[in-house]
This record gives structure tokens, C-alpha cells and sequence, in this order.
């Protein structure tokens, strides 16, 4: 096993812990937060898999950016939430049994809407070079079933569920952040050659549109906007990834999509920031 393996098994790892850790701390009420909100649900749906595949298709067709480019940013666009993102969503001030809640149900419903906008946007990527069956693995094998198992175990045993839940979150945060340094000490390069040509632009414009619908989809409570908002502009990369690969083999996508990664993790903060202000209530004027 090459290093680049060992790297990308880490990721993977530390990806199904983290989300396995969701697991035991989630009830049942929890996981089922949006099937009993069917309006929020659809609004979900609208914002992440209608929406922002139609945006970035607009975006391809006005500025004619480099072809990478172009199927990298529709690549992310019909790709889920990634499984890291309810921590941050807990952070800005998100409802949690949402932000749980939607990273299950957009998997579930991932593994037929990923494939079908794959045919839709054949134009773009190409021919189906590698079947569907991969991209629904990485789902369930990185969403989906460390997910249940975390939710069941909790259910049946919570007193296992309890002691074991911090220790799997701190063994997946110290994995995850190995695994980042080494990436981005073997990746700097393409990164860097990913910059230029309108490649920064794109991004942020996706991002920002991405945090804009989002959020307004998913009003007119702040604790579904941040989360809607965070999952409409975030995607999940390691799927994105696969989409692109396996739509057009001979080019190279991971420089673009970790500069996505890096840059949408940017410029959410202040919009994290924000929304936490927003929360926070000033603190009263002392009385003299």
C-alpha cells in the first residue's frame, strides 16, 4: 500500500468514526427530525440537488472557465453534504437533529439522485465511464451505515453507547488531523497549480450563492437557515471526486476540488461568526 492509499484509508477511517460517533449520540426522533417535517425536507432537496446543479451549470455556461474546472464545480454540485459538517453547523448555532438528520436522509437519497443527474449532465461529463455502484459504496460505507450502527447501538445498549463516545470522536479528530497535514503536504502543488484562470472565482461564487439559498430555503428559523446554508454551499468531496474521475479519467481534479474544500471552509467562517453573534444576546449595561 502506497502512501497516497494509506492516506486517502485514514480520511476514510477517520470520516465513518466521526460520523459512527453521530450515531451514539443521536435518537431516533433525531435521525427521523425531517421526514416529519416534509416541507423542510423538500425545501432541503430543492436547495441541494435542484438549485445549486442548475447555478453551476449557468455558471459554466456564462465564463467558459478550463474544463477541470467545469466538471470539478458540476461534480460538486449534485454531490451531497459531507459527513464532518454537523460539527460545524452545532457551532453556528444549527439545529442539531436537523444537521443530523440531513446528512441521512440526503445520503439516502443520494444514492439515486447522484446517478440520474450523472445521465442529465452527460454533456459536461462525458460518458459513464465507471457505474454508479462506487459513488453509492462511499455513501454507505461513510455515511449511511456508520450512522445506524451508531443510532442502534445507542437505542439498545446506551450505557456502551455512552463510554465509548468520547473516546471514538477524540481517536477519529486525532486520525483526521494526521491525515490532513500529510494531504496537504503531498498536494500543495496541485493546489496551487489548481489557482488561476477564474478557477478562485468560481469557488467563492458557488460558495457564497450555495450559503445564500440556503439559508433562505431554510427560514425563516436561524436554527435550520445556518444548517440548510452550510449544506447547500459545503459538498461532500470525496464524492465529488469519484464524479469527476470516473467522468473524464485522464484529467486531474484533485488539486480543484481541495482548493474547494480549503476555500469554502473560509469563507463559511464569517458567516459562522455571524450567525453566532446573532445568537448570542448582548450582554446587558450594568446598572449604576
Amino acid at each position: 500500500m502506497d502512501p497516497k492509499q494509506i492516506v486517502l484509508l485514514a480520511f476514510q477511517v477517520s470520516i465513518a468514526a466521526t460520523v459512527f460517533g453521530f450515531g451514539l449520540a443521536a435518537t431516533r426522533d433525531e435521525l427521523m427530525f425531517l421526514w416529519r417535517r416534509p416541507q423542510l425536507f423538500i425545501r432541503s432537496l430543492i436547495a441541494v440537488l435542484i438549485v445549486m446543479p442548475a447555478f453551476a451549470i449557468l455558471l459554466v455556461r456564462v465564463f467558459h472557465f478550463r474544463p477541470v474546472v467545469e466538471v470539478a464545480l458540476l461534480a460538486l454540485a449534485i454531490s451531497p453534504m459531507p459527513p464532518l459538517l454537523p460539527r460545524r453547523m452545532h457551532k453556528g448555532g444549527g439545529e442539531d437533529a436537523y444537521g443530523i438528520s440531513l446528512l441521512l436522509w440526503l445520503s439516502l437519497v443520494a444514492l439515486v439522485a447522484v446517478p440520474l443527474a450523472r445521465l442529465i449532465l452527460s454533456a459536461w461529463l462525458g460518458p459513464e465511464v465507471l457505474s454508479s455502484g462506487k459513488i453509492a459504496k462511499v455513501l454507505l460505507l461513510m455515511v449511511v451505515l456508520p450512522l445506524v450502527a451508531g443510532a442502534f447501538l445507542r437505542s439498545r445498549w446506551p450505557a456502551i453507547a455512552d463510554r465509548i463516545d468520547r473516546p471514538i470522536k477524540l481517536g477519529a479528530m486525532v486520525l483526521l488531523a494526521m491525515a490532513v497535514v500529510v494531504l496537504l503536504a503531498v498536494a500543495w502543488r496541485p493546489m496551487w497549480n489548481a489557482v488561476g484562470d477564474g478557477t478562485i472565482f468560481a469557488v467563492v461564487l458557488f460558495v457564497v450563492v450555495g450559503l445564500a439559498v440556503g439559508h433562505f430555503l431554510g427560514g425563516p428559523s436561524r436554527d435550520t437557515s445556518v444548517v440548510l446554508a452550510l449544506a447547500t454551499a459545503c459538498r461532500h468531496p470525496v464524492v465529488a471526486l469519484t464524479i469527476a474521475s470516473s467522468s473524464a479519467p485522464g484529467s486531474q481534479f484533485g488539486g480543484t476540488i481541495l482548493l474547494y474544500v480549503l476555500i469554502a471552509s473560509l469563507v463559511a467562517t464569517p458567516y459562522l461568526m455571524y450567525q453566532h453573534r446573532c445568537e448570542t444576546p448582548p450582554p446587558k449595561p450594568k446598572v449604576a
